[in-house]
């Protein structure tokens, strides 16, 4: 049984910083690429950020550069996103995702697996 858990969402104050965990179980772990949505009220999901399947490559959307970064460690199959200079644009609920090679930023959108999602709520 697939399962993509994430942790480590919450309140923060604008300029703050959270680092988010997603524990996967149930494929390949090392064969996936992985990535990051987030989902914000009223707008479409997007891509934030993905790895590829030993963390060789990194990819994120313009909005997060220089703040976020993610990071996975194969032997605990577990994924992290690391964010700093929360801003309240980020707020958002996040979601993990797996996808199978190619790896890329706009791939997650055909990810083969997702996490329930982690709210992250940053106030101004």
């Amino acid at each position: 049984q697939v399962q993509l858990v994430e942790s480590g969402g919450g309140s923060v104050q604008a300029g703050g910083s959270l680092r988010l965990s997603c524990a996967a179980s149930g494929f390949p772990y090392s064969g996936y690429c992985m990535g990051w949505a987030r989902q914000a009220p009223g707008k479409e999901r997007e891509g934030v950020a993905a790895i590829s399947t030993y963390g060789t490559f990194t990819y994120y959307t313009d909005a997060v550069k220089g703040r976020f970064t993610i990071s996975r460690d194969n032997s605990k199959n577990t994924q992290y996103l690391q964010m700093n200079s929360l801003k309240p644009e980020d707020t958002a609920m996040y979601y993990c995702a797996a996808h199978r090679p190619p790896c890329g930023l706009s791939q997650i959108e055909r990810s083969d697996y997702w996490g329930q999602g982690t709210q992250v709520t940053v106030s101004s």
